[in-house]
């Protein structure tokens, strides 16, 4: 073994005496080879000048005196110049100048240009496999023969720990002398091949002094103070020498030292102080020589480290049990640190590279990976204020890098997704009811910090990020609120803190961002965080009245902030001239969220209330009723300030949704009184609504529409009502009664002048309409057979009457439609026999006033259509409904005679066309 060891350190001593050799043989020829080519090319241009006729030459451009020959040359090889040291020499772009005795006067020559505009690299294999290879080759071959030396000497005892490493350092400091004192041109490579093996052997040493043998003089302190030097020798060295091999070389062999000297015990702090100490002597030569290269290797070499450390100690030594988890969180926030202060160096020295600062963001990524390693330990998952104050304090890293360098300016909402995705993952595996109030503290820190990072970074002007990166993370924390809800068995009353905060945060940054789009995204996923403890309620009464407080709170919160946020924001909305709109901006324009937002601050709490009553028994409406009641008027108070004029519409039918919901579900005929006075008092707050404010809404349509809708919507309900509490024989009084505001609000709508003409006649179409309704509905709600088919019938023969005193084609329309509907009940229904037994008085019978009507009806359509009326969609009317009608009184002549000769006693009418003369006469 011994005798393979002296081999190796021969061989590598007569590798670099060889190299030396063949590098003072090749250089002169080389020289010698360039500078023939020269003087041939020259010679060769000479003499294509002298044959040239002289008007050739004339039209030729004509060279200085100082320079006769540069005309039309072909590519020349560049000047000579002496090669940077810097430089690896067998890459020429350059060529030694020939010595002043060879040329003598020689004029000088012109630099050639290469047919791409620059120097092309091109690599002399023969002088790097001649030189610099075997040199290279030497310098590793010799560091591996003194650390297997020394490997050996450990295994085998052969001399002792003192003397071993007495010859280490020997061997060492008298590579690095004799790297020096041959520091010439022509020694350049094996100066530095010497140097750096030298410093490798140090390390190494050093190392095992500490971590090997333990020698009372190499503490903590003093190996520290040692491999300081040592690394402040190397940085010297690659500085002074020009030398990036030493900086590399004494990288590969800084972090080998631990690998190939381990014993195996777990020592961290030694460990990674050295890998540190390592890390900062590479940064200070990148940064003071520009060898960018090196921060992405010493980072990855890092990496490495601590990747090795962990698989092999962190669960062996039980790391994530008690405080010794703060020693790997204190090495990755460390290095994180330490390379965000070298990017810090790098930017006060103008140094900047995108190198280092990537690194420096890859070591943060790395942290991040170890945190979601930490997750998978319970232990560390039961302490959540200390694992997610290690990931706050990387978030800050991250944040600092994108102060310091604009560029990754994408990497901060990176991050806020991983910590987001921390937490859920958290959240889901191990929260508990005992953690609740931390994982509402960590949601909210983390929220506010995200949300206010990308506005702060804009105002800063430091990065521009996209505007929707703010909004997401109000969202994210309410959906991450979903956990507790969903997994713990108790509910804190801190929830609903925290998602008001975090409901006033995304108002803040609406407001701040110029876009309604937050308030919306939070708006929707609070009601979803509402409806999720409403189906935690036991299906009793217990906590309806701290539900219902809390939906209204949010419902009239929202409802303020957006109308206060739409009226800040008027004039505001849209993108800067030049600026590419953002995805907010893309998908929400700000026309359509300034009346989606108060309509959807409205409509998802009626959502909300819908659902606590169809599953909760509420006996007694109001609690329900008076909330709706609040929202309604707040949501008719939105219609006045931002004259949005479809709320109203939206609210009335949000409001008969709530009605119908409860009236179907819990209705009860003994206590009617209390729900007949909610539901007359919604209809009498949507009718009075436009009147009260007409001035403001002379020229809108929908306001009045909802005003005059509201009428026969909730008579549905209030004759259900009325049918089933109090019965009586005078029911046609029901709709009377009804018709009596509209006709007084046709009535005041017709007296008032406007300038509006086309809004005022459909303001007049409304009230009218709704006001033949009620009276055409007193006939057929009085007698009870086909009161549904006739009604229909007189409503559309009024309104077309309507149409002649007030020209909106809707009337007509309408109209027609409700008498074609009509007589398709009565003639195309086969199942119109069976909804009423026969009477027994033949032709005075129901069928009589049924078709008669419906067919009279007809009739009086055609007649109030008469041109100029009479088109609808292009179409003649009135030939249509006189058919429809002369079609409607035939079938009622047959069922007629039907009727008079079907047996006594018999349900239903009997069509039959055979066995009876009198009646087949009769048909005929």
């Amino acid at each position: 073994m011994e005798f393979l060891i002296l081999l190796v350190v021969v061989l590598a001593i007569a590798a670099l005496i060889i190299a030396k050799g063949a590098r003072n043989r090749i250089d002169p020829l080389f020289d010698r080879i360039t500078w023939l080519e020269i003087e041939l090319r020259r010679l060769r241009d000479r003499t294509r000048q002298e044959s040239a006729s002289e008007p050739e030459l004339a039209r030729k451009p004509v060279a200085p005196a100082a320079h006769p020959d540069p005309v039309a040359l072909p590519p020349l090889l560049p000047v000579v110049m002496k090669p940077h040291a810097a430089t690896p020499q067998f890459f020429r772009t350059k060529i030694e100048e020939p010595r002043e005795a060879e040329i003598k006067s020689e004029p000088p020559i012109i630099a050639a240009r290469t047919p791409s505009g620059g120097p092309k690299l091109s690599i002399n294999w023969e002088q790097f496999m001649g030189a610099k290879m075997f040199a290279w080759i030497g310098g590793l071959a010799l560091f591996l023969g003194v650390g297997f030396f020394v490997k050996y000497s450990f295994e085998h005892n052969l001399i002792s720990p003192a003397m071993r490493v007495a010859i280490g350092f020997l061997i060492g400091i008298g590579l690095l002398v004799g790297g020096v004192m041959v520091k010439r041109k022509a020694l350049a490579v094996i100066a530095q091949t010497l140097c750096a093996t030298g410093v490798l052997i140090l390390y190494a040493v050093t190392f095992s002094c500490h971590g090997l043998y333990h020698f009372p003089f190499f503490g903590v302190v003093p190996t520290f103070l040692l491999m300081s030097l040592i690394t402040a020798v190397a940085f010297v060295l690659a500085v002074r020498l020009d030398a990036q091999v030493v900086a590399v070389l004494g990288m590969l062999g800084g972090f080998l030292t631990p690998v190939l000297l381990s014993t195996g015990h777990d020592n961290p702090g030694g460990l990674f102080g050295y890998i540190a100490l390592l890390d900062a002597g590479l940064l200070a030569v990148a940064l003071h020589r520009r060898w960018n290269y090196l921060a992405p290797l010493g980072a990855t070499g890092t990496v490495l480290m601590q990747v090795a450390w962990a698989a092999r100690f962190f669960v062996a030594e039980k790391y994530f049990e008690g405080n010794k988890i703060l020693i790997p969180m204190a090495v990755l926030l460390g290095f994180t640190a330490l390379f965000a202060c070298a990017v810090f160096l790098a930017r006060q020295r103008e140094k900047m590279s995108r190198e280092l600062t990537w690194s420096a963001v890859a070591l943060a990524g790395v942290a991040y990976c170890f945190a979601f390693f930490f997750l998978a330990f319970a232990p560390l998952a039961q302490r959540p204020m200390l694992l997610f104050s290690f990931v706050f304090l990387i978030d800050l890293a991250v944040l600092a890098l994108v102060l310091l360098d604009a560029r990754t300016a994408n990497v901060q909402p990176l991050s806020g997704l991983a910590v987001f995705l921390l937490l859920a993952i958290w959240t889901a595996n191990s929260l508990t009811d005992a953690l609740l109030n931390s994982a509402l503290a960590l949601y909210l820190v983390f929220t506010v910090f995200h949300a206010v990072v990308p506005l702060a970074l804009q105002r800063m002007r430091r990065a521009v990020l996209p505007g929707w990166w703010s909004h997401a993370f109000p969202a994210l924390a309410l959906l991450l609120a979903l956990g507790p809800l969903l997994q713990t068995t108790g509910l804190s009353f801190l929830l609903w803190p925290f998602v008001f905060l975090i409901d006033v945060l995304a108002v803040v940054i609406a407001v701040i961002s110029a876009t309604l789009l937050p308030i919306l995204l939070v708006l929707v996923l609070t009601l979803v965080v509402t409806a999720a403890w409403i189906f935690r309620i036991p299906e009793t009464l217990t906590g309806l009245p701290t539900s219902l407080w809390m939906l209204g709170a949010f419902a009239v919160f929202f409802l303020v902030a957006s109308v206060r946020a739409v009226r800040k924001l008027a004039g505001r909305t849209g993108t800067a001239s030049g600026r590419t709109p953002d995805l907010a901006e893309r998908f929400a324009s700000p026309e359509l969220l300034r009346s989606l937002l108060p309509a959807c601050s409205v409509v998802l709490p009626f959502l909300l209330l819908i659902m606590v009553t169809a599953r909760l028994p509420i006996a007694n409406p109001s609690p329900v009723f008076g909330l709706a009641l609040l929202l309604v008027v707040l949501l008719l108070g939105v219609t006045k300030l931002l004259a949005v004029e479809v709320l109203p519409l939206v609210g009335l039918f949000a409001t008969l949704a709530l009605e119908h919901a409860w009236h179907f579900a819990h209705f009860d005929a003994a206590s009617a009184a209390r729900p007949l006075a909610w539901y007359l008092g919604f209809y009498a707050v949507f009718t009075v609504f436009p009147f009260v404010f007409r001035k403001d809404f002379a020229g809108k349509i929908f306001p009045w529409a909802a005003a005059a809708l509201a009428g026969p919507l909730h008579f549905y309900l209030v004759h259900g009502l009325v049918k089933a509490a109090y019965p009586n024989p005078m029911m046609g009084l029901l709709p009377a009664a009804f018709a009596v505001p509209s006709l007084c609000a046709l009535v005041v709508r017709v007296k008032t002048k406007s300038a509006e003409d086309t809004a005022r006649s459909s303001q007049i179409a409304w009230f009218g309409g709704v006001a033949l309704f009620f009276i055409t509905l007193i006939f057929p709600i009085q007698f009870d057979r086909q009161w549904i088919t006739i009604g229909w019938a007189l409503e559309g023969a009024a309104l077309c009457w309507l149409f002649r005193r007030v020209a909106h084609p809707g009337l007509r329309l309408v109209g027609v439609g409700l008498l074609v509907v009509a007589f398709a009940r009565l003639a195309l229904n086969p199942a119109v026999f069976s909804y009423h037994a026969r009477t027994p008085v033949p032709i005075f019978n129901w069928y009589l006033y049924a078709y008669g009507l419906v067919a009279a009806c007809l009739f009086a359509g055609a007649s109030l259509l008469a041109p100029p009326r009479h088109l609808v969609f292009g179409k003649n009317a009135p030939p249509m409904l006189a058919a429809l009608g002369t079609i409607l009184a035939f079938l009622l002549v047959n069922i007629e005679i039907a009727d008079y000769f079907t047996a006594a006693g018999a349900p239903v009418v009997t069509l039959e066309f055979s066995g009876n003369l009198a009646r087949d006469m009769s048909y005929s």
